[in-house]
């Protein structure tokens, strides 16, 4: 899920005629003084962070006058709220509030629909006021097809104990708020409290929205960065990393980072890993090792290699870690030589100087460990590839062996890749560069490039040199799929002919600011 500050709820509220305080976001204390002059009664100062709790620390504060407001919002700029560094505050007029009700739109998994939930009794959790007032607490189910009635929303205030015109009101307001779920295709949308003036007019005072996370791309007005539900606002490494999942469909990519502050010997370690459960329990494994973990990393659901590269790559970009551990179900069915190949190429890369332990266990695992191994010769880290017969615990035992050893190879950097003499080059569907040099391939005897490619586009044309046998065009289409075997195979196999550039937007520019 991404979540929604609490005034751009409140924004969207507004656009389907559900009542909210008056008000603005400030960034600066003199802003705050503005709009508390600009309302011209007394106000409500408001942090803003996805987190709950906010007055018991602080973030909530009434101001009888502007300059208690500016005040107000010198203290909250720059706190630190569960992660949160507060740098909005919402200015709003303060309500005279005579009852308050919650009012809430979820979206029920097992039930596979839209829960429709309203309390009489509003300001603490649903949770709370569920197990305390059973009685004033209604909920139902909706159909998508038909949406949320006028008379089934007026029916579930009537639960509750409201009759007359407020139960009219309510009920109206009930079927904007699920038109606003429906719309903006949200996984949460709740108005807690909602309250009902001492003139008799409803207000939303707080309000928590949160949109599933496949449907962001549809609603790019709403401004979310990225489609995580976090508990502090993205990094700039996790919003390159969401980047790179948001454009490429295939498999999935997982990031978080779970430190940033660290320095070399603190024990912090690139995790990676591959498959939801099997993931878990190979993070533990590395954590009773005594490592503390800078990634939570997920590559899993047949990503091509070149997703595993850049994932790899930006994994390696969180600081100066002590290990790479990589690890995952054990079982999977996807081909793990892909993701060996995706390794390999960031590991060679970053001429890898940390020792590296990743468990590729599933379809063709003696291939996947075949090509991990082969980067022994080739960069100064130890890398130890193992099977799913290899444990999560042996495994990372083999890494914490390998960290206290400092075992290192007495390899060079490479050389910058010269220009290609005769290029052969296609584009492939990430953005990325096919480039052979065929001054280097008519040198090659195994043609490996060509027996090894997953989709088998390449061809021999009548000199002997690979080609496509498909036109650019459906290649960037996707027809390529970033296998890397013309790099990799070709590196260990062939003549080194092969090279695939993978871009990775904004990482370079991180790295060199970090």
């Amino acid at each position: 899920m991404a979540r929604l500050h609490e005034y751009q709820g409140k924004a969207l509220l507004k656009q389907f005629n559900i009542a909210v305080p008056e008000g603005g976001v400030a960034t600066t204390p003199d802003q705050a003084r503005d709009l508390a002059a600009k309302i011209a009664r007394p106000v409500m100062v408001k942090a803003q962070a996805w987190v709950t709790g906010r007055a018991s620390i602080g973030g909530i504060k009434k101001a009888a006058t502007p300059d208690e407001a500016a005040s107000s919002a010198r203290a909250m700029l720059g706190m630190k709220v569960k992660g949160f560094t507060v740098e909005q505050i919402l200015v709003e007029e303060q309500l005279d509030v005579a009852r308050e009700f919650y009012a809430g739109v979820i979206v029920d998994d097992r039930a596979q629909a839209p829960l429709i939930m309203f309390s009489s009794i509003g300001g603490t959790g649903i949770e709370e006021i569920a197990a305390a007032h059973p009685d004033r607490v209604a909920r139902t189910h909706v159909d998508i097809d038909f949406g949320l009635q006028d008379y089934q929303a007026r029916d579930l205030v009537r639960q509750t104990g409201i009759g007359g015109r407020l139960q009219r009101s309510l009920g109206a307001l009930l079927v904007q708020l699920y038109n606003l779920a429906r719309t903006y295709e949200a996984r949460a949308a709740e108005i807690n409290p909602l309250v009902q003036t001492a003139g008799g007019d409803l207000y939303a005072a707080d309000c928590r929205l949160t949109v599933d996370d496949y449907a962001v791309f549809r609603h790019k007005e709403l401004g979310i960065q990225i489609a995580r539900e976090y508990d502090r606002p993205p990094t700039a490494l996790e919003k390159i990393a969401y980047a790179v999942e948001r454009d490429d469909y295939r498999g999935t990519f997982y990031f978080i980072q779970m430190a940033g502050d660290f320095e070399k010997g603190q024990r912090y370690v690139g995790f990676h890993g591959a498959g939801g459960g099997g993931s878990m329990m190979s993070m533990d494994a590395v954590l009773r090792q005594g490592y503390k973990l800078a990634t939570f990393v997920d590559t899993s659901g047949n990503p091509p290699a070149s997703k595993v590269y850049r994932a790899a790559r930006i994994v390696l970009s969180t600081g100066p870690l002590d290990g790479y551990f990589g690890s995952g179900s054990g079982v999977a069915s996807q081909e793990q030589f892909h993701s060996a190949r995706g390794l390999a190429k960031a590991f060679l890369e970053e001429h890898l100087t940390i020792p590296a332990v990743v468990r590729l266990g599933g379809n063709a695992e003696d291939k996947a460990v075949d090509i991990l191994e082969q980067l022994n010769d080739r960069i100064p880290a130890p890398v130890k590839g193992y099977k799913k017969d290899d444990s999560p615990d042996f495994c990372a035992a083999q890494l914490d062996a390998l960290v206290k050893s400092g075992e290192r190879h007495d390899v060079p950097p490479p050389s910058p890749r010269p220009e290609p003499q005769t290029p052969y080059s296609f584009e492939t569907v990430t953005g990325g560069t096919v480039t052979f040099d065929h001054a280097i391939c008519a040198t090659c005897e195994s043609k490996i490039c060509v027996t090894e490619c997953a989709r088998q586009i390449l061809s021999l044309n009548q000199d002997g040199l690979p080609i496509l046998n498909i036109t650019r065009k459906e290649a960037k289409k996707g027809r390529c799929v970033e296998c890397l075997a013309c790099e990799i195979e070709c590196l260990f196999h062939g003549a080194g002919g092969g090279h695939v550039h993978l871009p990775i937007p904004g990482l370079d520019e991180y790295r060199s600011q970090s």
